[in-house]
Parts: C-alpha cells; sequence; structure tokens
C-alpha cells in the first residue's frame, strides 16, 4: 500500500488514490493529527456519503480520544466560539442558515459583483505585468478572493489589508503547526465582533447588514451565528479560490494543446471552452482534496465495510473526482468534455454555497490573465514547486512564472482597447 500524508504524497496524490479505489476504496486510516477516520474514494460511494443525513457535520458525534482533542474541523474556531456555521451543522438550523446567506450568493447579485472582480483582476495583474516575472500565488491568486469576499462581507476598505494579513496567517502553516492559523482566526473573530456591532449603527448593501437586519426580523439569528457564518464563508471561500485559480493556471501551463485551444477560445471571445474548462479543472485538480468532516449518528454502510457510531468519514473529492468508472480517461485534462458531473463542490444538502462566486473569480482570473500575460510560462521545474500538505485543501505554496514584460495601461486604457 502507498504511504498517505507525506510530502511526496502531497505533491502527486492521485497513484496512491488509484491504488486505494482499486484495493481498498473505503479505508480506515490514522490521520497525522492522531484521529482516526475513513477515507472514501470511489465516486459512487462518495456520492452516496455526501448526501446520507446518517453522517453528521457536528463534531459532538464524535468522541474524540485524548490524544485527539480538538483535531477535527477548523483550528481555533472552538476557542474563538465560532462553532455555529453551516459546515459544523445539520438541519433543520443549517437550513435555516442556508437561506439566510443564500440570497448574498443568487445569480443576480453575482452578476452584479462581476464588474468588482475584474478590476481587482486587472488591479492586481497591473502590479505585476511590467516585471516580466511574478508568482501567481502570492501576487495574484491570494489576494483575488480575499479582496473580493470582504466587498461581499462588507469589510471597509480601510480595514481590508489587515484582513488580508489575519487570512495569510490561516493558510501560512505546515507541517502540523496550527497555532498561526488559530491566531489568525482570533484576530478574524474579534474584528467580526467589533464589525457587527459597528453595522448595526449604520446597514449597507452588505452580507453582514443583511444578517443584522435578520436578526432584527425575528430570524433568532445570535451575534455568534452572524459571525461564524461570516468567518466560514472566509475560510471556505478564499482557500478554495486561491487554489482554483493556481491549480487550474498551472495544469494549463502542464498541458501546451489545452492552453493554446483555451487562449484561442478567450482571444476570440468563446466563453463556452472557458465554462467547461472551469468545470474541468475542479475535476482533474480541485482545490479542494478531501470534503469537510462528517460522523456517523448511526451505524452504516459505505462501500461494503462498517461504520460505527462516532466514526469520522472523509469522502475524498480527489479521488471521486478521478473514477474511471464515472469519467472517460480521467487522469486526462480535458478542457472540452462534456459530461462532468464532479463533485468539486460536493453534493447535497451541503452543496458549496459560493459556487456561483468561485466560478466567477476562476472564470475572471483565468481568461484575463490568457489575455494579458499570452505567453506565460512556469519559471521552475515542476518538481522544484512545493505543496501545502493539509487534509482539507490542496494547493501550491507558490507559482513562479514568467512572461514578456506589458506596459499597464490602467483601467481607461483597457477600456480603450
Amino acid at each position: 500500500m502507498p504511504e498517505l500524508f507525506t510530502w511526496e504524497f502531497a505533491a502527486d496524490p492521485y497513484p496512491a488514490y488509484a491504488w486505494l479505489r482499486e484495493h481498498s476504496p473505503v479505508h480506515r486510516t490514522t490521520l497525522p493529527s492522531g484521529v482516526e477516520a475513513w477515507l472514501v474514494t470511489r465516486y459512487a460511494d462518495a456520492r452516496q456519503a455526501l448526501a446520507d443525513q446518517r453522517l453528521s457535520k457536528n463534531p459532538d458525534h464524535h468522541d474524540e480520544p485524548s490524544h485527539a482533542k480538538g483535531k477535527t474541523g477548523i483550528p481555533g474556531e472552538r476557542k474563538a466560539d465560532l462553532m455555529t456555521h453551516l459546515l459544523n451543522i445539520d438541519p433543520p438550523d443549517h437550513t435555516r442558515l442556508r437561506r439566510l446567506v443564500s440570497k448574498a450568493f443568487t445569480p443576480r447579485r453575482v452578476a452584479e459583483f462581476a464588474p468588482r472582480v475584474q478590476e481587482l483582476t486587472d488591479r492586481f495583474i497591473d502590479d505585476f505585468a511590467a516585471r516580466g516575472e511574478a508568482d501567481l500565488i502570492h501576487e495574484f491568486a491570494f489576494p483575488l478572493p480575499i479582496y473580493a469576499i470582504c466587498d461581499l462581507l462588507g469589510v471597509p476598505r480601510e480595514d481590508q489589508d489587515d484582513f488580508r494579513d489575519w487570512a495569510a496567517m490561516m493558510i501560512r502553516h505546515g507541517g502540523g503547526k496550527r497555532g498561526g492559523v488559530a491566531r489568525g482566526v482570533k484576530k478574524i473573530r474579534d474584528y467580526l465582533a467589533d464589525l457587527i456591532h459597528r453595522k448595526r449603527e449604520a446597514l449597507g448593501d452588505d452580507l453582514i447588514s443583511d444578517l443584522v437586519r435578520a436578526s432584527d426580523h425575528g430570524e433568532h439569528l445570535t451575534e455568534n451565528e452572524v459571525a461564524a457564518m461570516c468567518f466560514v464563508l472566509l475560510f471556505a471561500g478564499f482557500e478554495t479560490t486561491i487554489n482554483l485559480i493556481g491549480n487550474g493556471t498551472y495544469s494549463l501551463l502542464m498541458d501546451e494543446e489545452q492552453r493554446t485551444a483555451l487562449q484561442d477560445a478567450v482571444d476570440s471571445e468563446d466563453l463556452q471552452l472557458l465554462d467547461s474548462g472551469i468545470e474541468e479543472m475542479l475535476r482533474f485538480d480541485g482545490p479542494v482534496e478531501v470534503a469537510t468532516w462528517r460522523f456517523a449518528t448511526q451505524p452504516l454502510e459505505i462501500g461494503g465495510q462498517d461504520i460505527a457510531v462516532g466514526d469520522p468519514v472523509l469522502v475524498v473529492l480527489a479521488a471521486a473526482n478521478r473514477d474511471p468508472s464515472r469519467f472517460a480517461e480521467p487522469d486526462v485534462l480535458d478542457l472540452a468534455r462534456k459530461e462532468n458531473p464532479h463533485l468539486g463542490f460536493g453534493h447535497g444538502i451541503h452543496y458549496c454555497l459560493g459556487a456561483p462566486l468561485a466560478r466567477l473569480e476562476g472564470r475572471t482570473a483565468l481568461a484575463t490573465l490568457l489575455r494579458r500575460l499570452p505567453d506565460l510560462k512556469l519559471a521552475e521545474e515542476p518538481a522544484e514547486l512545493r505543496w501545502r500538505g493539509g487534509l482539507i485543501m490542496r494547493g501550491l505554496r507558490s507559482l513562479p512564472v514568467t512572461f514578456t514584460p506589458q506596459a499597464v495601461l490602467g483601467r481607461a486604457g483597457r477600456e480603450a482597447h
């Protein structure tokens, strides 16, 4: 059996997942944290598990051994009193909170947000376009979703740089060091408590104001629930989009034929291949490797394995999305793939609420990169790149690129062209 959760595994987990699908599709393992959990790797089993209401999102259903206390979920969220969010609750509370926050992600609201996403995309490319080189993770894929989510939540522009710094603390960790994450969580929690109070005095057209209004109109939304909802939108929304842009760009740089096809489509303003291409990137090397934690509330069977009450179950989206029983040539990047029911955004009642915004940001970022920096090239050998080792997310630590330096026209100049 291949070794799991090593640095080599983080760089390319797909051979190990192929082995598990064939030999041990529902596999019990000990995670680096010491928690024992089941890994679900086949597509059919994964889809079933994601929608199975006997698998709860509430970590209280897990009787944690002493050596694994607090090692499920997001580091620092329990201490910061941020547990009551969509990734940790079940119906009916999940239904109530999701209904309230889903108004921010309607097709109309997301479409209205498109010009701001384009403005941010161009702004960050402007910052490095004249240099002829950049780290696309730190200078592009990271700041874009952070500032977009800040706008969505209603974080004032003058506070957004601080918010960016705290968010960086949440992802700049490795080798099991979780302290930076917890510090970032606490900073964000303290800030959100203050911002919620300020919003009560001056409501605006933003998500925090909408949640405060709902609370004031009988929805029984506590301040902790408002803060936890905002926090999870940040946590679930920014690192996933970083990895969607980073992993997607890397996949294109590694496949000249597919990259050229998408470049031609973007140049001709044919958005069909861009749309199907984003879905293929979510399948082929998606930002979320493993779905967030689930816990059995009663004995059940998945893929022929008996799961006991309280057992953690982790659905491996990356493995399911390359299952040859569901996808033809699953290890091939095919931007024009016609049938693509990938699980990159999950399935069932916990399907990713922010999927429309993530798609918008991914499409805008990749199309603008290809249009403005057409000769983009990887600046290091692929083997030299380092991936963030983790359990839920999978993405590059950095993505150094080179390109022909571009004159920065500014917004007026771009619109004139």
